[in-house]
């Protein structure tokens, strides 16, 4: 019972504002958390997922940047909380609130232009979410440990090789786990008290009683000195003056038994691309699979996968792949691959470690290897993407890494101008 009264009395504050410009053309149209994900969902649906199958069911949203594709995604896909039960989730849009002339200006900010309604859902305890990463965490147990500690702010973190940690807020900590020191992006980060190679790094999730938080934010605001963001202000100011506690991922990562602890900022496109082939392993990090801690999304009514053609050369198949209901297969070799939902293939074609977002078509012949292609893309006759970097790199967007992201309005102008 313990338990169950410390979730009821806790919401989830997720902050889906960022454009998340690394993912350059993915991000035109879209904020990063409403970006595609694993076949169906939306990568903001991780951080909620987390939520309610911790027990959380206060949840507020605040966006910001071309936010009307997330809004429709939690209309759409996030509709079952039920008001007489007291549960819910709230968008809360930026929108010149409290006599404010601005949007948010910083993370902290997007919290303090919402206080009063904050204040009307009565809770004792906010958890701080980031709505752009990967990962399955047990919210519940880094609750539990911030009361056990009684710290002004617990902050979520992750262990990772001590110089890969420069590009991460990094935790210097005593043996008790106690916040000594936060760094942004330090060149040289400390090591943990246990082993010097590696690190702590934030992972941007923070557990504040709200009675704590809400004045920490009004004195933030009256300061002309802040930037108004948890990272940079008001976590080395608790550093400095209160108790702040370090939770590591580990304690809480949801995952089978013997499996590391799976966490990833898909920020870019590469690791956008690269989080898609790990799901195509034959025993992926990620466990999309398990029933026990779901990833809830909207779930879209669409036919099975087909799959059709039986000949030498034209046979309509997929080895190492995800993919998604209303998929057609017609005729074209998939391989280590993931297709989200209404995917439709034509003869002869080839997709070799493709990620390929919701309802793209693909004509007969295209040859598609090491590519993101984005929703609603219609893939010409005869197309070869992935093969010839050079040319590629006249028509579409290629990472320092190799790889290819197409979108409509790229193949637009390679079709005016040839």
């Amino acid at each position: 019972m313990e338990t169950k009264r410390l979730t009821q009395r806790t919401m989830a504050f997720v902050l889906a504002g960022g454009r998340g410009s690394r993912l350059k053309e993915l991000t035109d149209r879209r904020v990063k958390p409403a970006v595609p994900f694993g076949g169906k969902a939306r990568i903001i649906d991780f951080a909620l997922s987390n939520a309610v199958n911790s027990g959380i069911r206060k949840i507020a949203v605040a966006t910001q940047y071309k936010a009307h594709s997330l809004i429709r995604h939690t209309q759409r896909g996030w509709n079952f909380f039920r008001a007489e039960r007291n549960e819910f989730l709230d968008v809360l849009p930026a929108s010149q609130r409290g006599g404010t002339e601005s949007w948010y200006k910083g993370t902290a900010d997007a919290v303090t232009q919402n206080i009063d309604i904050i204040d009307s859902y009565n809770v004792d305890y906010v958890v701080i979410l980031a709505g752009d990463h990967i990962y399955k965490m047990d919210y519940e147990i880094m609750l539990r440990q911030h009361l056990e500690t009684s710290a002004d702010v617990t902050v979520g973190c992750l262990t990772v090789p001590r110089m890969e940690a420069t590009a991460f807020g990094v935790m210097d900590t005593n043996k008790e786990g106690r916040i000594t020191s936060f760094l942004e992006k330090p060149a040289d980060p400390p090591g943990t008290p246990e082993n010097p190679d590696l690190a702590l790094a934030s992972m941007g999730i923070y557990v504040f009683s709200w009675k704590f938080l809400r004045a920490l934010l009004l004195d933030d605001a009256q300061d002309p000195n802040s930037t108004n963001d948890f990272g940079s202000d008001l976590i080395p100011e608790i550093v400095k003056t209160g108790k702040a506690m370090a939770h590591r991922f580990d304690e809480s990562c949801v995952r089978a038994e013997g499996a590391p602890a799976y966490w990833k900022d898909v920020g870019t496109v590469d690791a956008f691309w690269q989080a898609h082939i790990d799901l195509t392993d034959f025993t992926p990090e990620l466990d999309l699979w398990e029933n026990d801690w779901p990833i809830w999304t909207y779930a879209e009514n669409v036919p099975p996968a087909k799959f059709i053609h039986d000949q030498s050369d034209r046979r309509g198949m997929a080895i190492s792949s995800m993919v998604s209901g209303g998929c057609i297969i017609s005729g074209t070799e998939v391989r280590n691959s993931c297709l989200f939902t209404n995917v439709h293939t034509n003869s002869y074609a080839v997709l070799d470690h493709a990620v390929i977002l919701p309802n793209v078509t693909v004509h007969r012949s295209a040859r598609l290897r090491k590519v993101v292609v984005d929703a609603r893309v219609v893939i010409p006759e005869g197309l070869v993407v992935g093969e010839d970097r050079a040319e590629d790199e006249k028509w579409f967007r290629v990472t320092e890494r190799g790889t290819t992201l197409v979108t409509q309005d790229m193949l637009d102008k390679r079709a005016a101008a040839i």
